[in-house]
């Protein structure tokens, strides 16, 4: 039996956006989206929480059964944290945070791809969250390959070639400076890119209804260092 016949391929097309966008059987709209947290207020829930996390004051809000029951249906997350998929890394962990409070996008070096950009758009457009960080980090691996391998012309195998030439723009404008530089551009260029992202992101930071920020974890120390807290509205 062929399970990926024309009808069926369709068929599931069709549950896959409604799923996506929650529409009903009766063609009606709506999305998951509650008032959400304002940018400022979001901001400073991962400032505060980063705080504990560098004091080993750590509560792990939101982790009981209790929250997964509140969960099941439904989510709210108050910001959205775009970043690197070192092990080291874990933003739940860096921020103090719990089940449902950030939505998590990680990639190695933090980069943009179609797949993050639609997965940060849903959360913005269908769970209301209001603010975006793009967190790098101390001694990036995927930086410092990237500034390696364009200094010797050359290439990485396979698919890891994607995210050099990803990173390649924040390698060219910090040349002769040293990677923590290069990482930090790096997460300035993403944070650029989300906000002129059209159609969805762009018209949303240009309404004040996002915010886009930049940040930079330190692998020693524990804390997030925000780069441009003028971005946050």
């Amino acid at each position: 039996m062929n399970y990926f016949s024309p009808l069926r391929s369709s068929t599931c097309a069709f549950l896959l956006f409604c799923a996506l966008h929650h529409v009903n059987t009766n063609g009606a709209e709506h999305t998951d989206a509650a008032p959400g947290i304002s940018p400022i207020e979001a901001l400073k829930r991962l400032k505060t929480g980063n705080q504990r996390f560098v004091a080993s004051k750590l509560q792990h809000p939101h982790q009981s059964a209790a929250r997964r029951t509140e969960l099941a249906t439904s989510q709210h997350p108050f910001a959205i944290v775009l970043g690197c998929a070192d092990s080291r890394t874990a933003p739940e962990v860096v921020f103090d945070q719990g089940l449902g409070d950030i939505f998590v996008i990680r990639v190695a070096g933090n980069v943009l791809n179609d797949e993050t950009l639609g997965s940060i758009e849903y959360a913005v457009e269908h769970l209301g969250a209001q603010l975006i960080v793009v967190l790098g980090h101390e001694r990036c691996g995927a930086v410092k390959a990237a500034r390696e391998l364009i200094a010797a012309k050359a290439e990485a195998p396979g698919h890891i070639q994607s995210l050099i030439k990803a990173i390649q723009p924040a390698v060219e404008t910090t040349a002769g400076a040293d990677v923590e530089a290069t990482a930090r551009a790096n997460v300035l260029n993403v944070a650029r890119t989300l906000r002129t992202s059209a159609p969805i992101l762009k018209e949303m930071v240009a309404a004040g209804k996002i915010s886009v920020i930049g940040a930079h974890y330190d692998l020693d120390t524990g804390a997030v260092a925000f780069l441009s807290d003028s971005q946050t509205k």
